[in-house]
């Protein structure tokens, strides 16, 4: 990969103090610039890392070409910048990954964790919905274009999210054997999520609530790989009047980087955090030395959703 963009200091901010194993992340995709609802993911982890005197890491999910947008991945990193959250350690793309995820899916294959399967979206909707494992015993039939599927199994999958509260979920009910690398030869979310999170040592992901059932899958994928369980927190996502995540295909507008300040603050506000109205014009540094200094994971409204309107 070719990186055009590079952050005003080095590669690597890394100028906070780091005093505990903590380490956080956010993980963007350039599928456009950031808005409102991604600087609240954004907001969120770092502040927990830097109240933490962790490390804060940024990683970029450019798994999926056809929906990424040319410059939005350098366009991402100018925002951060301007707002004032500053990573640690160089920026990480998933599309320099590709060799290490197949490893772990060869893993996969050889120890019969993993299958082909040539199952349409079509074929699956006509036999409920949820996959059931029709290619798991046709190996030797299959031809043409096949996805690669993880098996799972009846057993639930429990865990306290810091903000959600305790979670439970049956796999095979509900998602069946998951996809771990696409028909198109394209590598899964699920997959690289929990490889790069594991290599790079994430102890602590703060993310949005959207991604709130795909955390069993990856405590699964954990689970049959060896690795550690990060700790999760899931903040509420930001919706539209019609309840729709803000995002590039529902028209979310982009953050405007020379004004951060009111965004800054606004976010705050919608992660609970209750900041003082002294602070609203603040510069940045005054914004986010006091968000740091106050921040509490506890004070973060354990709903799934925020609309627009109410901020």
């Amino acid at each position: 990969m070719v990186i055009s963009y590079k952050p005003a200091n080095t590669e690597a901010h890394q100028t906070w103090p780091v005093r505990t194993a903590y380490k956080g992340r956010f993980a963007p995709s350039p599928t456009g610039p950031l808005h409102f609802g991604s600087l609240l993911a954004a907001l969120a982890s770092f502040l927990d890392a830097r109240k933490n005197q962790g490390i804060w890491l940024v990683r970029m999910e450019d798994l999926d070409p056809p929906r990424e947008i040319p410059g939005a991945a350098d366009q991402i990193l100018r925002t951060l910048e301007q707002f004032g959250l500053l990573w640690d350690q160089q920026v990480i793309y998933q599309s320099d990954r590709y060799q290490t995820y197949q490893a772990i899916i060869d893993q996969l294959l050889k120890a019969g964790h993993a299958y082909y399967c040539s199952c349409s979206r079509q074929m699956i909707a006509q036999r409920g919905g949820v996959y059931d494992g029709y290619c798991r015993s046709r190996q030797s039939h299959l031809h043409g274009i096949t996805a690669i599927r993880l098996k799972t199994d009846n057993c639930a999958i429990t865990f306290k999210d810091q903000i959600q509260g305790p979670q439970r979920q049956q796999l095979s009910p509900y998602c069946g054997d998951f996809v771990i690398r696409r028909k198109d030869k394209l590598y899964a979310y699920q997959l690289a999520v929990v490889c790069d999170d594991a290599a790079q040592g994430i102890s602590h992901i703060v993310r949005g609530s959207d991604l709130l059932d795909s955390t069993p899958r990856q405590l699964y994928l954990q689970q049959l790989l060896g690795y550690q369980q990060p700790c999760y927190a899931h903040i509420p996502i930001m919706v539209n009047s019609q309840g729709q995540k803000l995002s590039k295909q529902t028209f979310a507008t982009a953050l405007d980087p020379l004004h951060p300040e009111k965004k800054l603050y606004q976010a705050l506000k919608v992660l609970g955090q209750q900041p003082p109205t002294a602070l609203q014009g603040a510069p940045i540094d005054n914004i986010l030395d006091w968000a740091i200094e106050n921040w509490s994971l506890g004070a973060v409204p354990s709903r799934l959703t925020v609309e627009q309107q109410e901020i």
